[in-house]
């Protein structure tokens, strides 16, 4: 690939509390699309990892444009609180190097 990926990627983790992923899907799903289409975020993936973690991967041009975005008030302060309330424990969010060459390897088992 020679394609340049965004300045920024932060990876997110969380265990939720059990029965409420339904409401924390939802939840971060309009999160995200608001930061998508007003905040300038270049877009984010959730994803539930075999381990029963959550993990979201979010896409900023720069580190810069991460901290104007949340400097502002919450885009949607109802949903902040329903992600909060489903997290049973969160993890401290790492930021990830952008590279432009990925590098498939296949999962145990074939799986």
């Amino acid at each position: 690939m020679s394609s340049k990926g965004p300045g920024l990627v932060v990876l997110y983790q969380w265990r939720l509390h059990a029965g409420a992923e339904e409401s924390f899907v939802k939840a971060w799903t309009r999160i995200s699309e608001r930061l998508l289409s007003e905040r300038g975020s270049l877009g984010s993936r959730l994803h539930r990892g075999p381990d029963g973690m959550w993990y979201s991967y979010a896409q900023w041009p720069s580190s810069d444009a991460r901290k104007q975005a949340f400097a502002l008030e919450s885009v949607d302060p109802e949903a902040e609180l329903q992600m909060a309330e489903a997290i049973a424990e969160g993890f401290p969010e790492i930021v990830l190097e952008s590279v432009s060459d990925v590098m498939v390897l296949p999962f145990k088992n074939g799986v």
